[in-house]
């Protein structure tokens, strides 16, 4: 890996680098604000990867991207063996959750090309690779592309015990239960939509850093209230746009145990008694 330095940023496709300097871009790729061309951009910075690494993301915000406002990619490649992703840079301001509820639901109203739930291509995370091929069934999609592999990473690092498994074992067979009788639709999901993965600019909703795939909505919803953030008015937005489903209350916690058993595998057991808290309903 070659040091991130004022000779690496040289490098980039650009025909005159100004200035770089680190920014906040969450805790998986280093990100810095550039001045380049006149211009501003956000870059993130993966080491130790192709280029490729970035090309789940780049599909994600294309799709997103033709429903509601994103990043737009500008420019991806590698150097010195760091992949990289150059973004448009965006000045935040207020906004309206209202109209983010509205823009998530017409995005959730999007279906998948091909009625199969999935995506394009795999994302490779810190802890494990997503499964996104194609598949036909949502719970076959969720239980064995989702929940079982990141449980099986859980109990690797000695994140996981026999307690838990026992009331896995028994949500998973609820969850199986009740959709043998409730159909899914495949609907483009943002994937990891917490309040750090929204944000305004000119005053418009924007969704940023998605984790992209075609499944359950509520699977997204999911997230929302997992740590906050998002208020009532961006569900009336949404419920105002795309009304959600009787009994989503009594759906949602077996959708916040993934986000929550992900952050235990990610973080440590500090996560432990909010995935026990869900497990012990089971």
């Amino acid at each position: 890996m070659g040091a991130i330095n004022a000779e690496w940023f040289q490098q980039l496709p650009f025909q005159k680098m100004e200035s770089f300097r680190p920014v906040s871009g969450g805790d998986i790729n280093e990100s810095y604000r550039i001045q380049a061309d006149h211009k501003s951009f956000f870059i993130k910075i993966q080491p130790n990867q192709p280029a490729d690494y970035f090309k789940h993301e780049i599909n994600g915000l294309k799709a997103i991207g033709k429903i509601i406002n994103t990043p737009t990619p500008i420019y991806n490649g590698v150097i010195d063996n760091n992949a990289y992703l150059v973004l448009n840079w965006l000045n935040e301001s207020t906004g309206s959750q209202f109209e983010l509820g509205k823009e998530v639901a017409t995005m959730h109203q999007q279906m998948s090309p091909n009625g199969k739930f999935g995506f394009t291509e795999n994302h490779r995370t810190k802890a494990l690779v997503k499964d996104n091929s194609w598949n036909n069934n949502w719970t076959d999609f969720y239980v064995n592309q989702r929940l079982l592999p990141e449980v099986a990473v859980a109990s690797q690092r000695g994140r996981w015990n026999t307690w838990r498994q026992s009331h896995f074992n028994q949500m998973v067979d609820q969850f199986k239960h009740y959709y043998q009788t409730h159909q899914v639709q495949p609907s483009l999901l943002h994937g990891d939509l917490w309040a750090g993965n929204f944000m305004f600019a000119d005053h418009q909703p924007y969704l940023i850093d998605p984790d992209t795939v075609y499944g359950d909505r509520e699977f997204d919803l999911a997230m929302t209230t997992v740590f906050g953030g998002f208020n009532q008015d961006f569900y009336q937005g949404y419920n105002a746009t795309y009304p959600m489903a009787a009994g989503i209350n009594d759906r949602l916690p077996w959708y916040r145990f993934y986000y929550l058993c992900m952050h235990l595998v990610l973080f440590g057991e500090s996560y432990g008694p909010s995935v026990d808290n869900i497990l012990a309903n089971y």
